[in-house]
């Protein structure tokens, strides 16, 4: 460890998207998440900025944001983000999102087993994608000191 000053942990993430209003009512309808604050991007003036949140009250910690950039079209790779992920539960709420969204027309990956948790995956309406991911079994499943030792999946064995 450093002597580096502490964090909270996250607070939220920025993405991009095309159409801010498809992309809210892809939070709102199908993620059943609450658009907690409508801006603007304060250091590209005119370029909407939208806030959503699993919670009504938008706490730091709970929020996705956009800014919205109509022409725009994102290339994987460095300094971009590969996915992000929201935590469920357990594999029975892992499973419940799943019949939601495939409810909802969103085309959603089968339960992967990450040996430290399960996790599903799906893209929102302009291809960033999504897992929902299971509080367990946890990083310490395979160690008792995480981060101790480098472990090989494909080695040790594990599913996918």
């Amino acid at each position: 460890m450093t002597d580096a000053p502490p964090t909270t942990g996250l607070h939220h993430v920025t993405n991009i998207c095309t159409d801010i209003e498809e992309t809210a009512a892809f939070y709102e309808d199908v993620l059943g998440w609450h658009t907690v604050k409508r801006t603007q991007n304060y250091d590209d003036p005119g370029t909407p900025h939208y806030y959503f949140s699993s919670t009504p009250e938008g706490e730091p910690g709970t929020n996705v944001t956009y800014f919205e950039y109509p022409n725009s079209q994102g290339t994987p790779g460095p300094g971009a983000s590969h996915h992000f992920a929201f935590g469920v539960e357990d594999e029975a709420t892992l499973r419940e999102w799943r019949e939601h969204l495939e409810a909802h027309d969103v085309r959603v990956s089968e339960v992967k087993d990450r040996t430290y948790f399960k996790s599903v995956y799906f893209t929102d309406p302009d291809g960033l994608v999504f897992e929902l991911a299971t509080r367990g079994p946890g990083v310490t499943r395979d160690e008792d000191d995480p981060g101790g030792e480098v472990i090989d999946p494909f080695e040790a064995g594990y599913e996918n």
